[in-house]
């Protein structure tokens, strides 16, 4: 008969195997958010129904784009002794675009946040890539790598097991135009791992070393990433909205 630890082991190892065969194929996705709901790369599991508008008056390119209202209370996450209570309104990419450990994807995603958008101390992160804990009990659920908004001020971080690292801040303005990212990302352990940025086809940030957890943490041997957008802070009375346009993500070699 077997135990429940025996049992969880096992479980996780099937959940594992099958995250393993989703990410076999080589991904090349795109999403311009051009239809009247949501397209079936996400889940909104992070998200109550009414944060979401596909809406026509704010994008990026072709007749629309992805709005996310944050409001107080939604989704709600108490804190620890390591952190704050939190809130969140955030689309995650599905299981099965998940990347995997030593592989390289590029990521393309056009971000605005309006004149209106607050400036507050307020922790808020506006996407982030998190590294999957099949059991939930790693001892660090931080993003390993994440684009931030505070106090005015937009800055990347990336998170490993001894460090984090801000590869790239900047004061200037940056509400009101949209900011177009692309990440060419290879999440590793080993100091092969990289990462590197663009903001509106001007080269941010180019790092190199570990960008990820190893076991050490908790996390599985072999490490697999999916990436979350839209808002994501520490509690606040004061709603924010940011609009999310032209995502895309392809596997692609150095």
């Amino acid at each position: 008969m077997y135990t429940t630890a025996i049992m969880k082991n096992h479980l996780t190892l099937l959940f594992l195997l099958l995250i393993a065969a989703n990410c076999s194929a080589q991904v090349n996705v795109y999403d311009g958010f051009e239809t009247a709901t949501l397209g079936k790369l996400w889940r909104t599991d992070r998200m109550v129904k009414t944060a979401l508008e596909m809406q026509a008056t704010i994008f990026r390119k072709g007749h629309s784009a992805a709005k996310i209202t944050l409001r107080s209370g939604d989704v709600y996450e108490s804190g620890d002794s390591k952190s704050l209570d939190t809130e969140r309104d955030e689309l995650c990419e599905v299981s099965k675009l998940m990347s995997v450990e030593d592989k390289i994807y590029e990521y393309r995603v056009s971000l605005f946040l309006p004149d209106s958008f607050p400036i507050v101390p307020t922790r808020l992160v506006i996407a982030q890539w998190k590294q999957y804990c099949p059991e939930d009990v790693c001892t660090d659920s931080s993003p390993v790598l994440a684009i931030r908004y505070v106090s005015g001020k937009l800055y990347i971080t990336v998170k490993t097991d001894t460090t984090t690292q801000t590869i790239f801040k900047t004061k200037n303005e940056v509400r009101n135009q949209w900011l177009d990212f692309t990440f060419k990302i290879k999440f590793s352990r080993l100091d092969s791992g990289f990462v590197k940025a663009w903001l509106n086809d001007k080269e941010i940030a180019d790092y190199r070393g570990a960008t990820c957890y190893s076991s050490a943490k908790g996390f599985a041997d072999k490490g697999y990433f999916y990436f979350k957008t839209g808002l994501y802070r520490d509690l606040m009375s004061e709603p924010m909205t940011i609009y999310i346009d032209e995502y895309s993500k392809k596997e692609v070699t150095e």
